[in-house]
């Protein structure tokens, strides 16, 4: 059995992350300072008992508990929607800057494996579509959005740096836009919020004109995808997301058939620096990983919008 440590455990994908290596029964350590995570979402694993559970901020270091040697660790610990990194810009920086750092210096002394969550956000407003790795991006350093852009571009530089010393084993994963079950309705991502309104009866919210396009992986996949690429042994940078484009308006077009309604609109000022188009060319990762996404988008918003249901009605919302 081999032992694994995830940051970010309480939140949508560290959580996600735990089930899957539990169901492959690893002993799974997390880790979660609750900045945006949430005890619900692992309070299902609390009470097994090849899961431990410590709330602390990696960022300040490696807690005493958990210096030991992990086989595995997946470094996901970080806000991840705009809105969230945004309002904790400090606390963004400093998770995937020294956090990441203290996560290596762990690797280095213990050893093991250590993947790293970075972000198509890297990208920036990309000059380059589809987006593959060896795209440098298009990066405004001192906008608004560079508090989460710019933490994941220098915490990639780490992992290089650590790996081509020779100091750690590392791998860097780009992710793309990613949804499903436990993606919090108010996190401010796209699809929680057309969802959310959609469900409340409120208008769905657009920001510009809506032909803006992103792709959209469910949670399933993207999970598979980490996971290969921790056992693959490859540095990396690989992206993981579903290659898939759809506008805003189509989006739009989805939800509404998922939930059954003619949606309202409300358009808005496109916020600063945000990309116009988003789409992964994931060609290495089909090629070196024999990976790509299974669940089509009505599918997988099907599967959200039951999940959200539940979760809104038992806040008293729905």
């Amino acid at each position: 059995m081999q032992t694994v440590l995830v940051t970010g455990a309480a939140g949508f994908l560290g959580s996600h992350l735990c089930d899957a290596l539990l169901k492959s029964q690893s002993n799974v350590y997390g880790i979660d300072n609750f900045c945006t995570g949430n005890m619900r979402n692992i309070s299902h694993l609390t009470e097994k008992g090849n899961f431990k559970f410590v709330e602390s901020d990696i960022s300040r270091g490696v807690p005493v508990d958990l210096k030991i040697k992990f086989d595995q660790i997946y470094h996901l610990a970080s806000p991840a929607s705009p809105p969230k990194y945004l309002a904790l810009p400090i606390e963004t920086m400093h998770v995937n800057t020294n956090g990441t750092e203290h996560l290596l210096n762990h690797i280095h002394e213990f050893g093991g494996r250590l993947l790293f969550a970075s972000t198509s956000e890297i990208y920036g407003d990309p000059l380059e579509h589809p987006q593959s790795e060896s795209y440098w991006g298009n990066v405004n350093p001192i906008g608004p959005r560079s508090v989460y852009d710019e933490a994941k571009r220098y915490g990639e530089t780490l992992l290089s740096q650590y790996a081509r010393a020779g100091w750690a084993d590392t791998a860097i994963v780009r992710i793309f836009n990613t949804y499903g079950p436990r993606l919090d309705p108010d996190d401010g991502r796209v699809i929680s919020s057309f969802l959310r309104n959609g469900i409340l009866h409120k208008p769905l919210e657009i920001y510009g004109d809506g032909t803006q396009t992103r792709s959209f992986c469910y949670v399933d996949d993207l999970i598979a995808g980490l996971i290969a690429t921790m056992e693959s042994g490859l540095a990396g940078p690989i992206n993981l997301g579903n290659p898939t484009e759809f506008t805003l308006l189509e989006l739009v077009e989805q939800v509404g058939t998922v939930l059954q309604i003619e949606p309202e609109l409300l358009f808005k000022p496109l916020p600063e620096n945000d990309p116009r188009m988003r789409k992964p060319n994931i060609q290495l990762a089909k090629t070196d990983l024999n990976w790509e996404p299974q669940v089509e988008l009505n599918e997988g918003l099907t599967r959200t919008a039951e999940w959200m249901k539940s979760e809104l009605k038992s806040r008293n919302l729905g």
